[in-house]
């Protein structure tokens, strides 16, 4: 066990030393992508899947697939930051950018947090200024293939700078708020925001 403790060690000094700041204190990198999730897996075919957006917008309106795809496209290379402490470096994303979406939404200018809302349920919540970031996107590809099912395929939210599970997987919708509240893991003590370089891990 002492022989196993000490190779972690070095091998989470060895990646430390890699990726330097891009590396957020408390984390390990890994090789593969783990699968996290709560409750039950969605299965959503394209030709059903549905984003709708509301709240706070000058109009609330649906969008399907096709229609979804059409507000544009972006390649985006990132890490992702899971609370649990392990790190994937280095991923290339493709989707549609999230702030091509906002532009199609037009909140209104009380507009200042955003719930997201996923298909079985799962919702998180984010400020604005966090979600219109160029890097952000919602994401249907990595590394050159279709995002799987379990890592939240056909759509996923990828929010970069902060930890995954602002991520939302199975995404169908935003609501616009005219302040914070929190979603799921927040509600069950993660931390409203969940910056991993100040380790903004727990409320």
């Amino acid at each position: 066990m002492k022989k196993l403790l000490g190779s972690n060690r070095a091998s989470r000094k060895k990646a430390g030393e890699t990726y330097g700041e891009r590396l957020p204190a408390g984390q390990h990198t890994v090789d593969h992508w783990p699968v996290l999730t709560y409750g039950q897996t969605p299965s959503v075919s394209h030709e059903d899947w549905k984003f709708s957006i509301r709240g706070l917008v000058e109009r609330e309106f649906t969008l399907d697939f096709e229609a979804f795809l059409a507000a544009g496209s972006v390649a985006v290379h990132a890490d992702f930051h899971c609370v649990t402490t392990f790190s994937v470096m280095d991923n290339d994303w493709g989707g549609v950018p999230v702030q091509a979406i906002l532009e199609e939404a037009r909140s209104l200018p009380e507009a200042t947090a955003v719930m997201v809302h996923c298909y079985g349920g799962y919702t998180t919540n984010l400020l604005l200024d966090d979600l219109d970031r160029p890097e952000n996107l919602f994401a249907l590809r990595r590394n050159g293939e279709p995002l799987a099912r379990e890592h939240g395929g056909p759509v996923r939210l990828i929010v970069p700078h902060l930890y995954a599970w602002k991520s939302a997987k199975w995404v169908n919708g935003l609501q616009f708020l005219s302040a914070d509240r929190p979603g799921f893991w927040e509600v069950n003590g993660y931390h409203m925001r969940g910056d991993p370089f100040n380790e903004e891990r727990f409320s």
